[in-house]
């Protein structure tokens, strides 16, 4: 039986690529097609896999708790900015100490949910499962790719296969960092030394959010029937 696994979306930021449309609210609650940005990310975890939610918040916390409102998800408020690293720190009481999966709220899906499949194909040898895809299939993202991946799924540096901002990782390395905020990326690297960061691909296709001209594109795929 697979096991459930709590959750954490990242939802602090104050989204500064995509002003002006976050002067007056945080980035999560940009609609794309109709819908938050971050009710695209809820309705990915909306799955048996899954078992509580958080989000954590920052900036206009209380337009996220507004929208929230009603909703069995808790939030960790971040009196400052914390990154992602520190952010899931910071969120550790609300989430237990197990392996968290945890969410990017800036980007739209196309394809199979991918939630299901990264939880069937976590193990305990693993530190992290990052699910990633090739960069034909990411649309609104210019830069290069993040990870190269070995036969077994371990995964290096490398510029093959792009992050999607969705993992399952466990939160044992995190009290060892020193700084209040900090990126996952120093855990990772952590994880790449060890041999315990794995990548699981996703034959799906993404959107990043990240800016205004993003929408149309991330609306375009959504309407798309053939991916």
């Amino acid at each position: 039986m697979t096991p459930t696994f709590p959750a954490l979306l990242f939802a602090a930021g104050k989204g500064t690529r995509m002003a002006p449309l976050t002067d007056d609210r945080p980035k999560p609650l940009i609609h794309v097609a109709g819908r938050a940005l971050i009710d695209h990310a809820l309705a990915l975890l909306d799955v048996p896999c899954i078992g509580h939610r958080v989000v954590n918040a920052h900036y206009k916390s209380a337009m996220i708790d507004d929208h929230l409102a009603g909703r069995d998800i808790a939030v960790s408020y971040e009196a400052d900015l914390l990154e992602t690293g520190g952010g899931l720190r910071h969120a550790l009481p609300l989430l237990g100490a197990g392996p968290v999966v945890t969410l990017n709220t800036d980007a739209v899906w196309r394809g199979a949910n991918p939630v299901p499949t990264l939880c069937d194909t976590w193990h305990p040898r693993m530190e992290a499962l990052l699910l990633l895809v090739d960069k034909s299939h990411v649309h609104g993202h210019t830069g290069p790719g993040d990870f190269a991946r070995a036969a077994d799924g371990r995964l290096t540096r490398g510029r093959d296969l792009i992050y999607t901002g969705l993992q399952l990782t466990r939160t044992d390395r995190l009290p060892g960092i020193p700084n209040p905020a900090f990126s996952l990326n120093i855990v990772w690297d952590q994880m790449i030394a060890n041999g315990g960061l794995y990548g699981l691909v996703w034959d799906g296709h993404i959107c990043d959010v990240g800016r205004p001209d993003s929408i149309p594109l991330a609306e375009s795929l959504l309407d798309r029937t053939d991916v």
